[in-house]
């Protein structure tokens, strides 16, 4: 018997990720969780191509035309 692989990751195991990890974020009951998840990816992302870009032009600051740059990556 195979068994299938639930598409949706479950709710409360989510809510103690971020309540451990980020414990500043303060979520809605309703509120959509992967939808906060894949936003913070995606900022964690922006950071890592800007702080590239900034390594790459070598400077010592990230600045707004690196994160400008990366944004137009990703």
């Amino acid at each position: 018997e195979q068994r299938k692989m639930r598409r949706t990751a479950p709710r409360s195991t989510l809510r103690k990720i971020i309540k451990k990890y980020k414990p500043q974020l303060r979520l809605a009951a309703n509120a959509d969780l992967l939808v906060h998840l894949n936003f913070l990816l995606f900022l964690h992302r922006l950071a890592e191509e800007a702080r590239t870009n900034a390594f790459q032009n070598k400077s010592k600051i990230i600045k707004p035309e690196h994160t400008i740059s990366a944004a137009k990556v990703l």
